[in-house]
């Protein structure tokens, strides 16, 4: 792994983490870190690309703007 693969899978774990605290404090919107953190880590695991291809179905995102 080259050190800039280290940094964006230390950078998404960090943005989970946030995200998870974020979903803890009523007045913090975690939700957008952890998302930013799943789309970071998705390039490194299927397991998390699952997880975020079945969070894009439930709640009808696509890449079709039209």
């Amino acid at each position: 792994m080259k050190f800039r693969d280290i940094l964006k899978i230390i950078t998404g774990i960090t943005l989970i983490i946030i995200g998870i605290i974020g979903g803890l404090v009523p007045i913090f919107q975690g939700w957008v870190f952890g998302v930013a953190g799943l789309t970071i880590l998705a390039q490194y695991s299927k397991l998390i690309k699952k997880c975020l291809e079945k969070i894009k179905r439930k709640f009808n995102f696509d890449n079709n703007y039209n």
